[in-house]
């Protein structure tokens, strides 16, 4: 199964208004699921990739990641901080390598267009990079946790 036919599927989908399509071809199983933002995630048991729909062209994320003003109460007791969110679907990564030293930790200082982490989606590394200056206050994944569309990755104190 390729991704123009991956592509068809969720087009069938979106035409015929469907919220979950399970198919089984050529030994492989592709589970599709439509999530309340009607976004498309793409299930492959046998080869674990996870993706949503829409797909940006050469596969690649080219955006930076989202972010909100509002914070959870409970998190640090400031209400200045912002929450950096999760721009897309896969697992995230605080470091580049597992013998490399994380991105970035608690405390440290971050600026415009520092790379914090990556979120592989589909085998390939995405960097995700801060829109905004401050420090980090809290990390709120773990190091290789699977990760959702919007799922806040940390707490930012902006300078």
């Amino acid at each position: 199964m390729n991704i123009k036919e991956i592509k068809e599927m969720i087009n069938l989908m979106n035409e015929n208004n469907l919220s979950e399509l399970e198919i089984e071809k050529d030994g492989m199983r592709i589970c599709l699921k439509k999530g309340l933002n009607g976004e498309i995630a793409v299930e492959s048991p046998k080869s674990k990739m996870v993706f949503s729909q829409p797909l940006p062209e050469h596969m690649v994320y080219q955006g930076s990641p989202q972010v909100s003003k509002e914070t959870p109460a409970e998190k640090k007791g400031s209400s200045k901080t912002v929450e950096i969110k999760a721009p897309m679907v896969g697992t995230f990564y605080r470091a580049p390598s597992p013998e490399s030293p994380s991105f970035v930790e608690i405390n440290q200082e971050i600026e415009v267009g520092q790379v914090i982490c990556i979120i592989e989606a589909m085998k390939l590394m995405n960097e995700i990079k801060s829109e905004i200056k401050g420090k980090i206050v809290d990390i709120l994944v773990d190091n290789a946790e699977p990760v959702e569309f919007g799922q806040p990755l940390f707490l930012i104190e902006p300078a």
